[in-house]
């Protein structure tokens, strides 16, 4: 067995949309012991610069390095698309970085080619160009129709999903010409998987709605399977740490984990 097998599992995000790919990860892999880092002080990342992203993404991979993490997974698109290779070349062998944006990407290679996908995310995810450039560099035959939704993931982390403001506010977004009417569309954020059953109502059955968080848990569970980094023993706890604590993400990081849920402040000093 690999000695690093039973070493924990970092995920992070600037708020609760990483928490779906906690979730995610934690059906898929139950055996792995998960570190969950919420930087609920500078979120959302979404509408943050570049430069301060990536500043946020180290020190909180710092954090998790000295956790003993195996692994980082960045569980957020707007980090993903700003930070990733700057986290793999600041990491280098300590730990194996994942972001939530090439495993969707191989997913579209493998079962979307030839269809028009349409991609919803926050400003900074969108403007960043990141999946058109991903998908040309692969020289996919995908005709991808992209949208910034931005009013999506402070809607969410408010707690407006699953009644009428949110379903008036995503029937005007998803109207839009510009998206048109995909036949898949990829939820390029980590806090939509809360209102994907409210997107596929919109949606009525015409178009496929994949959820970013399953493709980055499976794509961790093939590196840990062909690396031989599965955890052989059951971990019962999960750890969570927050740079400000609110009562808001308590009570969401416990309708995923259950009520044995304990949040600890790390604040990220700036």
């Amino acid at each position: 067995m690999n000695k690093l097998a039973e070493n924990p599992i970092g995920i992070f995000d600037s708020g609760i949309g990483g928490l779906t790919v906690a979730h995610a990860i934690k059906n898929m892999l139950p055996h792995e012991e998960l570190i969950y880092f919420g930087d609920t002080a500078h979120l959302p990342y979404g509408d943050k610069s570049e430069a301060a992203i990536q500043a946020y993404s180290v020190k909180i991979a710092n954090v998790l390095l000295l956790k003993k993490c195996k692994v980082i997974v960045i569980a957020c698109h707007s980090a993903s698309s700003a930070s990733y290779e700057l986290l793999k070349e600041y990491v280098g062998n300590e730990a194996h970085v994942i972001n939530v944006i090439d495993p969707m990407i191989d997913e579209l290679a493998a079962h979307y080619c030839q269809a028009t996908v349409g991609v919803i995310g926050t400003k900074r995810t969108i403007q960043s160009g990141i999946y058109l450039k991903k998908i040309k560099e692969r020289d996919l035959p995908i005709q991808l129709r992209t949208l910034s939704t931005p009013l999506l993931a402070p809607m969410i982390e408010e707690g407006f999903f699953n009644n009428q403001i949110s379903k008036e506010i995503i029937s005007q977004y998803l109207s839009d010409s510009q998206l048109g009417k995909p036949d898949a569309l990829v939820l390029g954020c980590t806090h939509y998987p809360l209102i994907k059953t409210e997107i596929e109502e919109f949606y009525q059955g015409k178009t496929v709605v994949l959820d970013s968080s399953v493709a980055a848990a499976r794509s961790l569970s093939l590196y840990l399977t062909s690396s031989n980094l599965l955890n052989p023993s059951k971990k019962e706890v999960h750890h969570f740490y927050v740079s400000d604590y609110t009562e808001s993400f308590e009570a969401a990081t416990r309708m995923f984990f259950g009520e044995t849920v304990k949040l600890e402040s790390y604040p990220l000093w700036n």
